[in-house]
């Protein structure tokens, strides 16, 4: 079993509602906002909790839900430094296995008083080839006005991707909309109303620290939201939303919503409100600064390198100079992929990656945002960064490479092949984008001809920003054979099953 389905008893969380949990005065720490796990390895996992006031976090796992004789962990104290949010690191876990845990809440002046435990549950990363790995991909999540609407049950695709009972979930970036307002209702083009739950942190653009905390635990209002992080682990990463729409380091706006101009003290902030969020391990010894990008270990099978495309980046621009050291990496990253990559013995290496590379994206009139510009020859710009990547896994006969992407908010499948593209140093490789999850449809862009991409499938609406209403939320699902070492990628959308399929050989090149 990969993991249990059923939602444990225990499980506390509020009702479905346009409040928040209500901070109770009086008694016992509590829970209400649910628990995640994230970044879980072969023999360890971090558990993520939200109090309602000052405690001590302990968890407690075991091998069974009955939780005969548990292992205790003592973790942080939770207070208004970190918005009462505190993540707990568990080590020397055995492999491959279900791991059941619970998260209690102390009394900081009197242990002894504790808040009804919290439960979840993850499975281990196996070592065992033969186990196989699943794992499901997307992102885009409350963007471009559309919130959580009540009437529609909230964001049920959380609870179909819950029913897949995947090893974890990658969310590859835009997990919350802090530039995007949402406001109690829309208007839909056939007359139908769109309801959204509403707070004040989410009734304008974040600038504070507490307004970017506020977009961050607004998803966490949804009750298959929290029933899918009690169940599934979490491999998160950032992109351009979760501070401000295009965003480069140095950018001062000039957007009358903001008061603060500076998109470096906007993104500091977020990064902040993101790693308490989320268990993600963004602080690592030596760092000057949390860093998001970091490679996971998930068995003999599979490693997932997870980038950050937006942090050590070059401002937009027309995307054409003939040497960019910068790109969209910036030179540390890039080396650093590079190694790990090399170092990789994994049978298949993901590249989560927060931006597609063949797609064009543009930043208003002249610039462009992602990798690609629309000049089909030679690498230019920040492509010359991905051609010096490309050529890396060529040339150190790195095979097993997938990227995996969101951010259009439409679904595809790209094969980039050297036979078709300006630049011919690289062997073939599959680039699969998914999304959104729960913000609105755009219609497809264009492909650039640098790398040769051929879109084999695409499944985009024909106006943009259409509501999650009309085009159902997209997730792409990868399932890796412990036999015959087959990756298998499906993308999938809300209610209707399979789009488009993909099997991918191992060890194998050019396919």
């Amino acid at each position: 079993m990969r993991g249990s389905l059923a939602v444990p008893a225990a499980l506390a969380v509020p009702a479905l509602s346009g409040a928040a949990p209500a901070l109770a005065l009086r008694g016992r720490p509590s829970a209400d906002w649910g628990v995640q796990a994230g970044d879980v390895g072969a023999h360890s996992g971090l558990v993520w909790v939200r109090s309602d006031r000052p405690a001590r976090m302990i968890v407690e796992t075991s091998a069974t839900e009955s939780f005969r004789r548990p292992t205790r962990w003592h973790g942080p104290l939770l207070g208004p430094g970190t918005d009462f949010t505190g993540t707990t690191r568990l080590r020397g876990l055995p492999s491959g296995e279900q791991i059941h845990y619970r998260v209690l809440l102390a009394d900081p002046d009197d242990p002894r008083r504790t808040g009804r435990p919290v439960t979840g549950t993850f499975r281990t990363t196996s070592r065992r080839r033969r186990d196989g790995v699943r794992f499901l991909w997307s992102g885009d999540i409350a963007g471009q006005g559309w919130g959580i609407n009540p009437e529609l049950g909230g964001w049920q695709v959380y609870e179909e991707m819950r029913g897949r009972n995947p090893d974890f979930f990658l969310c590859s970036g835009d997990n919350i909309y802090a530039d995007g307002p949402i406001l109690p209702s829309v208007t839909l083009p056939d007359g139908r109303v769109w309801k959204n739950i509403t707070t004040p942190e989410k009734s304008k653009v974040a600038e504070t620290l507490a307004e970017f905390r506020g977009n961050f635990r607004y998803n966490l209002l949804d009750e298959n939201v929290r029933r899918f992080n009690a169940q599934v682990p979490s491999i998160v990463q950032w992109d351009d939303h979760e501070v401000r729409n295009n965003w480069y380091p140095g950018q001062i706006l000039n957007d009358p919503r903001y008061t603060e101009k500076d998109v470096d003290v906007l993104a500091q902030r977020s990064l902040r409100a993101f790693s308490e969020y989320y268990p993600i391990s963004t602080q690592r010894p030596g760092d000057r600064d949390g860093r998001v990008y970091r490679v996971l270990r998930q068995g003999p099978l599979l490693d997932v390198f997870v980038l950050d495309m937006r942090t050590y980046r070059n401002a937009n621009s027309p995307n054409r100079q003939p040497e960019d050291a910068t790109g969209i990496l910036g030179a540390e990253q890039l080396a650093w992929l590079k190694r790990e990559l090399s170092r990789s013995r994994a049978v298949w290496k993901v590249i989560a990656s927060d931006m597609p590379l063949g797609l064009v994206v543009a930043d208003g009139q002249t610039n462009f945002e992602a990798v690609a510009q629309g000049d089909p020859g030679a690498p230019l710009g920040r492509e010359l960064q991905i051609a010096e990547l490309l050529r890396h896994i060529k040339h150190r006969k790195i095979t097993g490479t997938v990227w995996l992407t969101a951010d259009v908010h439409y679904t595809s499948a790209q094969h980039y092949d050297p036979a078709r593209a300006a630049f011919k140093d690289f062997a073939p490789f599959w680039e699969f984008v998914s999304g959104p999850l729960a913000a609105g449809g755009f219609p497809a862009v264009k492909l650039d001809g640098t790398f040769g991409p051929d879109q084999t499938f695409v499944k985009a609406p024909d106006r943009p920003n259409t509501s999650p209403a009309e085009t159902p939320p997209y997730y792409g699902e990868v399932d890796i054979d412990g036999d015959s070492g087959e990756l298998t990628v499906r993308l999938r959308q809300q209610g209707g099953g399979v789009l488009f399929t993909k099997v991918l050989q191992p060890g194998r090149v050019g396919q």
